[in-house]
């Protein structure tokens, strides 16, 4: 094997520009390939980082208005959820495993001595925390107490805070919270995780404590999400909604077939949609990438039949000698997967080395306003299984590109090789 080697570097170092112009090609093949790939998984990995620490296996229920008669009722009719459908939801429902809601409230005034800024108020249950993937960088998240309780508990951001309480401690703090007509104060228990720079700013305060301070004590929500359990298949899920659908239109009085009263987001659905979409972007750029190297595997071919051709009569000497065709056979496919591989690896790694360039990028720059990154595109690396998968192209192109040479130079016949060019 050694000796094997020694013969194929000393056919290298004969013809180096010729080996340099192939290999470049196989190189600009892989490297493209991983480029490519990299940019799939950076702009699969920025859309899936909007969905967070959402639960993906969750429901969100908004209240619309009817486009159908019903009962005699007429349609346009605005349909609202309310904290009894809440409670339809987690006792009828075995499917429903954790229940949440919100209501949204005007923008309000906070402020704490004589610093104030403008922010987003909403009413919140304590399951909202977990469902809509909400961290805390201190404190908690409203709780149980709260709620029952019409506790004055707000949880503020980290804008909120930097504004308000720049490097002071805000938990256990009361900020004010509403115009000098309708004022509140709350006393912060949480600080939510996020940018500290952004120019907008949110809120959480327990939900019965927005509904009687600001709406009246009417118990309707902006809307309900309620993680599922146990509905594999479509057909299950299609299932479900209709039941849902059903009940709330039995509660409501609207036409349960009636889909803009009651306007259901299934975020499984969205993610399963996403992820079909991005399988389908990676097959797409496979090809691409594929094709791409096809123009290098053709390139090495190519000089690989040139070799044969130049050393027909050292094949013909061999045979003569008593070599067998497979040593030849092996001798012009180690000699193609060498020179595919070493120049493939090399694309390969300057590849890899781009993107990682291409991620300390984006990971110095700076969060945007909305706390989500700021960025469609983030972490566009390579895991494992394509450092595999590409391990096993090089491979296999390697041995598509000798193939035919090889099989050439094993049908030479001996008096013919031996005569070439004499």
């Amino acid at each position: 094997m050694r000796e094997l080697f020694i013969e194929i570097f000393a056919s290298l170092r004969k013809n180096k520009l010729r080996t340099a112009l192939t290999g470049f090609s196989v190189a600009w093949g892989i490297f493209m390939l991983v480029i490519l790939l990299g940019s799939g998984n950076g702009l699969k990995n920025g859309v899936l980082s909007n969905f967070g620490d959402y639960a993906i296996n969750s429901i969100d229920l908004y209240g619309g208005y009817t486009s159908k008669p019903y009962a005699g009722y007429d349609k346009y009719r605005r349909i609202a959820l309310r904290n009894e459908d809440l409670e339809i939801i987690a006792r009828e429902f075995p499917e429903v495993e954790t229940v949440a809601a919100n209501t949204w409230l005007d923008s309000k005034t906070a402020s704490y001595g004589d610093r104030f800024m403008k922010l987003g108020l909403r009413g919140s249950l304590p399951q909202t925390a977990r469902l809509e993937g909400i961290h805390l960088a201190a404190g908690r998240f409203i709780n149980e107490l709260d709620v029952e309780r019409y506790r004055k508990s707000i949880v503020i951001d980290e804008a909120l805070k930097r504004l308000l309480f720049r490097d002071a401690d805000p938990l256990g703090q009361q900020i004010r919270v509403g115009d000098s007509t309708s004022r509140a104060v709350f006393t912060v228990v949480g600080v939510e995780q996020g940018t500290a720079n952004r120019t907008n700013s949110y809120a959480y305060i327990p939900l019965t404590t927005a509904q009687l301070m600001y709406k009246g004590n009417d118990p309707e929500v902006s809307n309900a999400l309620f993680t599922i359990e146990g509905l594999d298949t479509d057909e299950a899920m299609q299932d479900f909604e209709n039941r849902l659908l059903a009940r709330l239109a039995a509660e409501h009085r609207f036409d349960p077939t009636d889909r803009s009263a009651i306007w259901i987001g299934n975020n499984l659905e969205n993610f399963k949609d996403f992820m079909l979409v991005f399988n389908g972007i990676d097959l797409f750029i496979w090809i691409i990438g594929l094709g791409t190297l096809l123009a290098g595997i053709v390139g090495v071919s190519n000089i690989m039949l040139v070799t044969v051709t130049e050393r027909t009569f050292e094949f013909g000497l061999r045979k003569a000698l008593g070599a067998r065709p497979s040593s030849i056979v092996r001798l012009i496919l180690t000699e193609s997967v060498l020179v595919t591989a070493l120049f493939g690896y090399l694309g390969m790694v300057l590849g890899v080395g781009v993107m990682e360039v291409v991620n300390y990028i984006i990971e110095q720059m700076p969060p945007s306003d909305d706390g989500f990154g700021g960025t469609m595109f983030l972490n566009p690396t390579l895991d494992l299984s394509v450092a595999v998968s590409a391990t096993i192209v090089l491979v296999v192109a390697g041995l598509i590109a000798g193939y035919v040479p090889a099989h050439r130079a094993a049908q030479l016949k001996t008096i013919d090789a031996l005569r070439h060019n004499r």
